[in-house]
């Protein structure tokens, strides 16, 4: 059986209140126990695994570096188990936002800008049981590096990457 179109956009609401809220006991009403993020690999090691905390991980991660965090849900198309959402996300980059490697070390740092961004994106999902078994997502990566200052970058906005890319594989257990 099919969710109607209601309720899977009840079911994106829910999901993104808790991840712009950093609610692990909210997602875990939307997001199964086995359920994966195929975005996670660039994300800390921890957003790595399954189930909620690994989605609470995530939202940890983003809204460490965003303020304000948000999704504005636009269109949403469904076929079977699978769901389309068309978004925007939008915040306030205050704090670091950090890039790691598939092996979990510290890629890249970029340090807090001040701006705001809204930048869309679509979120793919799975569903079994009425809840999130499978995540992915295509981004305007580029659009919104471009809103934060990042790109084109210039020298001086460079330098604190390099500085705050240096301290962070410091700090890190790893060592990088």
């Amino acid at each position: 059986m099919t969710a109607s179109s209601t309720d899977v956009r009840d079911l994106l609401r829910r999901m993104f209140d808790a991840l712009s809220a950093c609610d692990e006991a909210a997602l875990a009403e939307v997001i199964h126990p086995d359920a994966t993020n195929r975005e996670a690999v660039r994300e800390p090691p921890d957003c790595r695994g399954r189930g909620p905390a690994a989605f609470v991980a995530t939202a940890r991660w983003l809204t460490t570096a965003h303020s304000g965090l948000r999704w504005e849900v636009r269109e949403v198309v469904q076929d079977g188990d699978l769901v389309v959402a068309h978004t925007t996300m939008s915040g306030t980059h205050t704090g670091p936002f950090v890039v790691y490697t598939a092996d979990g070390a510290v890629e890249t740092v970029f340090p807090a800008t001040g701006r705001a961004f809204a930048a869309p994106q679509t979120h793919w999902l799975r569903l079994v049981d009425g809840m999130v078994v499978e995540h992915w997502a295509n981004r305007d990566d580029m659009g919104m590096a471009k809103q934060l200052g990042w790109v084109p970058p210039r020298a001086t906005y460079l330098a604190r990457t390099a500085l705050a890319t240096r301290r962070a594989r410091t700090a890190s257990p790893s060592g990088g």
